[in-house]
């Protein structure tokens, strides 16, 4: 897994971006970084993305390495916001990104995107971080999964998609809620640690037309001898220095 640096050296190092995050809440993880990986290879060229609630900037710099179009962020933190820009702005793509600070749930942009990505504060109803700074990132006290969807209903192109990061035990609930919103499953990656732990995070992709087959891949981050599986370094060798 992705190992933080201690201080001094609040941040990690990719291969071609940095991220500092001492003033996020949510952190640099490796879920976060296989959300970013899967979906880099998966956005058409030149279309439009929206990362909402983008954080340190991590998906947005992941996607803008292998992506030719514009992407755009939001963020509702403060002082998550002010790193953001910080890391989007010493990047070699700054010319192509823009963030906002904001709330999706009241802020309006000129267009709709073609794909919508997000790691949500999905933990709702879990038990509480002590921090209410994360609380704010973790949980869905200020943004539910309901009025995350209604969100990406609202900014999303009629032919357009969305990917999101869940817990596993979220999955079956979302689907069911996005159903609601008319949103049709497209694929599903399924992520555990080893062969030999359960299922802990899940990869959704959405849009708006129903498929006759879903393709479902699950992923184990690393084997029983604790180093990364062939899969997982297929995926992230793009990103990770040691790869």
């Amino acid at each position: 897994m992705v190992k933080q640096h201690q201080m001094p050296n609040p941040y990690f190092q990719f291969k071609q971006f940095t991220i500092f995050q001492d003033q996020c809440a949510m952190k640099v993880c490796t879920d976060a970084c296989i959300l970013g990986a899967w979906f880099s290879e998966k956005t058409p060229a030149y279309s439009s993305i929206l990362d909402i609630g983008s954080g340190t900037g991590l998906l947005m710099l992941m996607l803008a390495q292998k992506h030719k179009g514009e992407i755009q962020g939001i963020e509702l933190d403060l002082s998550a916001y002010k790193q953001l820009k910080e890391n989007i702005g010493q990047s070699r793509w700054r010319d192509e990104l823009r963030v906002f600070p904001g709330d999706i749930r009241q802020f309006n942009f000129p267009h709709k995107f073609d794909f919508i990505i997000t790691n949500p504060p999905f933990y709702e109803g879990d038990l509480a971080a002590d921090s209410h700074s994360k609380n704010l990132a973790r949980h869905s006290k200020e943004l539910t999964l309901a009025e995350l969807l209604s969100a990406i209903d609202e900014n999303l192109s009629a032919e357009g998609s969305f990917g999101i990061l869940l817990p596993y035990h979220r999955v079956y609930y979302f689907e069911e809620l996005a159903r609601s919103r008319y949103f049709h499953l497209r694929e599903r990656l399924l992520v555990r640690q080893t062969p030999r732990h359960a299922l802990f995070r899940a990869v959704l992709h959405f849009s708006r037309n129903k498929e006759n087959f879903i393709p479902e891949t699950e992923l184990s981050i690393q084997n029983e001898q604790g180093q990364y599986t062939d899969e997982f370094v297929e995926l992230m060798r793009d990103y990770y220095l040691k790869l």
